[in-house]
């Protein structure tokens, strides 16, 4: 699969944040469905679609270790590329992206969306060896949008004096987002700003041209135990 464009492709997982929303012991990456953690399960799910895959970890330098052990008692079977996380997502990906050669695709991917399809997987990163230079898989926005202004004393939320936004051209953003590595390394080597909340913001502001392509409403980011419970029924 890796052929045509003379490009291999790396996968980051990005797994390094401690998952409070989460309320569980342990980092929401870490927790198990079905026997597995849901960091094996993303992993997994891209070696299917992509088999000679270069897998990059980023995960929390406590967690290296019990990473290590969890991959021989749960077979994984891969050779993989630990990194420390950083202090925000975007120290996190520039530390990964230190590992990867240029002439790469890269792949970067929340490590609690395990549910993304092998298809769509594939789709990817065919399009990225046909000469797209940025895919961001994105979904419309289908829910009546309302700006809220803090609370009532009732605790209640107010609506916000300012119109509601038009919810039609709105799409949200999920992973795996897709770049050359060249072109990922080069933007985030900009001084870090807190409107990069995602790949794509560092690649737009680096003047990358962005694609973009349909994505799943099954890909869901797993935050929360209603996510969880949700992802396993899924599973």
């Amino acid at each position: 699969m890796n052929t045509k464009s003379g490009r291999k492709t790396y996968a980051v997982f990005l797994a390094g944040g401690s998952g409070s929303r989460m309320g569980a012991p342990v980092p929401k990456q870490f927790l198990e469905i079905n026997g597995k953690t849901i960091l094996q399960l993303s992993i997994e799910r891209f070696l299917e679609a992509i088999p000679d895959l270069g897998v990059v970890c980023v995960l929390p330098p406590q967690w290296r270790e019990k990473w290590k052990k969890e991959c021989m008692l749960k077979a994984l079977d891969c050779p993989q590329i630990l990194v420390d996380g950083g202090i925000t997502r975007f120290h996190s990906v520039k530390n990964a992206l230190e590992r990867i050669p240029d002439n790469s695709i890269v792949m970067v991917h929340d490590s609690v969306r395990p549910l993304i399809s092998v298809q769509k997987l594939r789709e990817m990163d065919k399009t990225m060896r046909a000469g797209c230079r940025a895919l961001i898989p994105v979904l419309p926005v289908t829910d009546t949008l309302h700006m809220l202004d803090g609370s009532a004393e009732d605790g209640t939320l107010r609506l916000s004096d300012s119109p509601a936004p038009e919810r039609r051209g709105l799409y949200g953003a999920q992973t795996p987002q897709c770049f050359r590595s060249e072109d990922l390394k080069a933007a985030y080597s900009a001084a870090y700003s807190t409107a990069f909340t995602d790949d794509a913001s560092v690649a737009s502001a680096a003047g990358i041209p962005l694609s973009f392509t349909l994505g799943e409403k099954t890909n869901l980011k797993i935050t929360t135990p209603e996510d969880l419970a949700l992802a396993k029924l899924l599973v």
